[in-house]
C-alpha cells in the first residue's frame, strides 16, 4: 500500500465508526423513549430533558388528629396538631408518627427539623421530630407560648395560675432545664433562644410599654438580665433572633431590628402607620408584611424588604388574606379568591393547577420552592406552581 493510501484508509474507519455509533445513540434513544418514567405519562428520555423538581406521589394529605388543626412544615415533613394529638406526614403521605397528646387550643412550631406543640393555657408540651417524641413536658403553670431553635434546644414561657407572674425555662435538646427565670413584673408574651445556644431573649409587656430583657450567656447563671430594651408606647408582638446578638421585633406599625453587642441599639427599618398588618413572614434574606389600608375592606398590599428595609417588591390587593408563608426565596399568599407564589421581590409565578382554591383553608404552608400545602380541619392538598 502506498504512502497515499494509508491516510485514505485511516479516514474511512473513523467515518464508518462515527457512523456506527451515531446508529448506535438513535438506537438509546428509541429504546429510552418507549420506557416508562417515573412520573405518570413520560419516559425516561422525557424526563431526561425537563427540569428537575421535588417529587410527591400524593396531592391530598389525610390527618386524624381532631379539631382545631394547626400545621407546620420542616424537613420534608408536615406536621399537624389537634385537640386529640400529634401526627406527622412524610412528602408521600404516609404517617410517620403519632403521639396521643391532649390540647384545647393547640400550637405548633418547627426549626430545622425539630416540631415543638403545645396547649395554649394548659400544662402539655411535646418536642419531636419526623419519627419520635423528644421530650414530653407537663408544666406546673400555664403555658402561654414556646420557641424552639436550630439545634432543638427550647424555650418555655409559663404563668402562675391565678397570678400575673410569669417564668421562663430553657431546655436543651436532651429535655433537661438548663436555665431558668422569674419575671415579677410585666406580662412575658414570648422567649427565644439564640442559634449557639448562649442569649436569651425575653418579650414581656408592661405599664412602661413591650421591652426585651436579654441575657448574654446563660450558661453563667446570673440573675440579673444584661441589657434591656424599652420600645416605648408602641406594642411588639413578636421577636426573632436574626444572629447571636441581633433581634427582629414585629409592631403594630413598625419593624425593628435590635442589636445588643453592647449598647443596644434599635434601627426602625420599616415604618407602616397608615396600614393595618394583616399577617407577616419572614427568611434569612426577606420579610413580607401584608397590610391592608384602614376602612377600606380588604383593600391593601404585599410588601417585601430586605433586612436593611429597602423595599424589594409590592403587589396591589383587594382580598381578604387567609394565611402567608415564605421559605428561602419563595413567598406563598393564600388569598380568599387564589393561592399565589411569589418570589423574593413579588415576582409572580403561575400555578400549574387552578388556583381557585377553597375559602375554607384556613393554613397554608411552603412544602418546597415550588409546592404549597393549604389545609383545614377537613383536608390538605398540595397545589404546585408552574416551573420557570
Amino acid at each position: 500500500m502506498s504512502g497515499e493510501d494509508k491516510p485514505k484508509s485511516k479516514t474511512r474507519r473513523i467515518l464508518s465508526l462515527t457512523f456506527w455509533l451515531v446508529i448506535l445513540a438513535a438506537l438509546t434513544l428509541v429504546v429510552l423513549s418507549f420506557i416508562p418514567g417515573k412520573q405518570l405519562g413520560r419516559s425516561v428520555l422525557s424526563e431526561m430533558f425537563i427540569s428537575r423538581s421535588p417529587v410527591i406521589s400524593v396531592s391530598e394529605f389525610n390527618f386524624e388528629v381532631g379539631r382545631s388543626r394547626v400545621f407546620a412544615h420542616t424537613g420534608g415533613f408536615t406536621a399537624a396538631v389537634g385537640t386529640l394529638g400529634l401526627q406527622v406526614l412524610g412528602p408521600d403521605g404516609q404517617e410517620t408518627l403519632r403521639n396521643p397528646f391532649r390540647a384545647d387550643v393547640p400550637a405548633v412550631t418547627e426549626n430545622n427539623g425539630y416540631f415543638l406543640a403545645y396547649d395554649i393555657g394548659g400544662s402539655s408540651l411535646r418536642v419531636f421530630n419526623s419519627t419520635a417524641v423528644l421530650s414530653a413536658i407537663e408544666t406546673d403553670g400555664l403555658l402561654v407560648s414556646a420557641s424552639i431553635n436550630k439545634n432543638g434546644w427550647f424555650c418555655i414561657v409559663t404563668q402562675e395560675k391565678g397570678s400575673f407572674r410569669s417564668a421562663v425555662a430553657v431546655y436543651n435538646n436532651n429535655g433537661d432545664q438548663v436555665y431558668l427565670v422569674n419575671v415579677g413584673s410585666g406580662f412575658v408574651l414570648s422567649a427565644k433562644l439564640s442559634a449557639d445556644n448562649k442569649n436569651l431573649a425575653i418579650l414581656n409587656m408592661s405599664d412602661n410599654g413591650s421591652r426585651i430583657t436579654y441575657y448574654n450567656g446563660i450558661d453563667s447563671h446570673k440573675d440579673e438580665p444584661d441589657s434591656i430594651h424599652t420600645f416605648g408606647n408602641t406594642v411588639v408582638f413578636d421577636i426573632d433572633f436574626t444572629s447571636n446578638s441581633n433581634i427582629l421585633a414585629f409592631s403594630t406599625h413598625f419593624v425593628y431590628t435590635v442589636n445588643f453587642t453592647a449598647i443596644p441599639t434599635e434601627n426602625e427599618i420599616y415604618n407602616f402607620e397608615n396600614k393595618r398588618l394583616a399577617g407577616y413572614t419572614y427568611t434569612d434574606s426577606f420579610i413580607a408584611l401584608h397590610l391592608y389600608d384602614y376602612g377600606i375592606g380588604y383593600s391593601g398590599r404585599t410588601v417585601s424588604i430586605d433586612y436593611n428595609g429597602d423595599v424589594l417588591g409590592e403587589v396591589i390587593s383587594t382580598h381578604e388574606l387567609i394565611s402567608i408563608a415564605s421559605d428561602k426565596n419563595t413567598l406563598v399568599l393564600l388569598r380568599s379568591d387564589s393561592l399565589r407564589f411569589f418570589d423574593e421581590n413579588l415576582v409572580e409565578f403561575p400555578v400549574l393547577e387552578s388556583n381557585l382554591v377553597s375559602t375554607t383553608a384556613g393554613h397554608v404552608l411552603l412544602v418546597s420552592s415550588d409546592m404549597a400545602l393549604i389545609a383545614s380541619d377537613h383536608f390538605a392538598i398540595v397545589i404546585r406552581r408552574e416551573e420557570v
